[in-house]
């Protein structure tokens, strides 16, 4: 079986080649991995220690963080190697502050991984999610690396639980332990005979109560603000910013918007721009203006969104109405925002939640998001309401990482 699996991992890669000289998302996955070998070996000797992070994207690296924060602080003899899958998680994330060294993770085939493991030679490694690449695997195993899932999540419609699944079960085998996010995903593990498992929670509420910790504050977006109402829009697709733009040409609510879109590539950001008839600046060409005379201020950079939640009297997090659904809605829950999304949220545990705890209002439509938008600006009662809903949920959901920790107090150091 490892064998077919290596072909079909070898006709990908050749694909993907391909597509990357059309796309140019491909082209930075194809072209980062080409100096992985050579900048791992400049970085790490033989004779240093090393821990193993590995996330799909953006949203496991910050599954992921608060582990790797606690991990540097337990082992700070140990080098962290952090590695992702895909671009949009490196490009992002690479200049990261937590990592010694933060790189792509080379196609899973045989002759990498051990390539791969050669060069790292880590004590401890930790795959975040639902990251299960089987050589790699193999070789963890081979070498009795402990190895751990964290925030894991399983659901029945995956390969591990139908007939066809045996070579990915088989991976499986490779983990010491097991930390899911939730009691189904222990049950189902429990079905497949492994009891190797701990209900920890999502590591994302650590990292995102610790935000509350840090200086949020942003000049500018206090001087835009002015005191008015203010709704921060963030990560938004072209299909929220219609519907937004509707909303903001028409309302006669006294409020201002923060737009922080998902795709802030110049066309884009132009088109939005266009859609809008009220007083528009961009981040870009603030410098000079009073940022107080403007209606809507369109953030075309990236990193700074989460500091702009705190300045939210309502949260619209995008994406909820493409696939896979919405974006991060718990960076403003944590500072006690109420939010609005689209209705493609059913594979985010935590949207449901607070859907159902009514502090996140989802809407279909235009009509939706007008009157959820008009009750939030007119009702200061309902609108606080909502958001002590959100940053409780918050805090009553943190710790997941002192679960983990727990474990290697319980089973020894590396």
């Amino acid at each position: 079986m490892f064998a077919i699996y290596g072909l079909l991992i070898s006709i990908v890669g050749f694909f993907i080649r391909v597509v990357a000289f059309f796309n140019p998302k491909m082209r930075l996955f194809v072209d980062g991995r080409k100096s992985v070998f050579e900048t791992l070996s400049r970085s790490i000797s033989a004779d240093e220690k090393t821990i193993w992070f590995h996330c799909a994207s953006l949203g496991e690296y910050e599954q992921g963080l608060p582990v790797m924060e606690a991990m540097r602080s337990r082992f700070p003899e140990h080098k962290i190697v952090l590695t992702f899958f895909s671009p949009s998680g490196y490009e992002v994330r690479k200049n990261n502050a937590v990592a010694d060294v933060t790189i792509y993770l080379p196609i899973d085939t045989v002759s990498n991984a051990r390539r791969f493991l050669d060069i790292v030679h880590p004590e401890l490694a930790f795959m975040i999610k639902y990251e299960f690449w089987p050589n790699y695997l193999n070789e963890l195993d081979k070498r009795n690396v402990r190895t751990f899932l964290i925030s894991g999540i399983f659901r029945e419609n995956q390969a591990f639980f139908k007939w066809y699944g045996g070579f990915y079960r088989k991976a499986l085998d490779t983990f010491e332990h097991f930390f899911v996010q939730n009691s189904r995903s222990k049950d189902l593990l429990a079905s497949l005979k492994k009891y190797n498992a701990t209900v920890s929670g999502d590591t994302r509420f650590d990292r995102v109560a610790a935000i509350l910790e840090k200086n949020n504050t942003l000049g500018f977006i206090s001087e835009f603000k002015n005191g008015a109402a203010t709704v921060v829009v963030g990560s938004s697709w072209p299909k929220d910013e219609t519907l937004l733009a509707d909303f903001i040409n028409k309302t006669d609510q006294n409020v201002k918007f923060i737009i922080a879109p998902h795709n802030i590539k110049e066309a884009q950001i132009a088109e939005i721009r266009n859609s809008i008839t009220r007083k528009v600046v961009l981040f870009s060409e603030k410098e000079g203006k009073n940022l107080a005379d403007f209606d809507v201020f369109i953030i075309d950079t990236i990193g700074i969104l989460t500091k702009i939640y705190s300045y939210a009297d309502i949260a619209y997090v995008g994406g909820g109405f493409g696939n896979p659904g919405v974006h991060n809605i718990l960076e403003p829950a944590t500072f006690g925002v109420p939010i609005v999304i689209g209705p493609n949220y059913s594979h985010f545990a935590e949207a449901i939640a607070l859907v159902d705890m009514e502090g996140c209002i989802s809407v279909d439509g235009q009509a939706q998001l007008k009157e959820a938008f008009d009750l939030l600006l007119s009702n200061d009662d309902i609108r606080h309401e909502k958001g002590h809903i959100c940053a409780t949920f918050v805090q009553m959901n943190k710790n997941a990482t002192s679960t983990i920790m727990k474990h290697f107090d319980t089973y020894g150091d590396v």
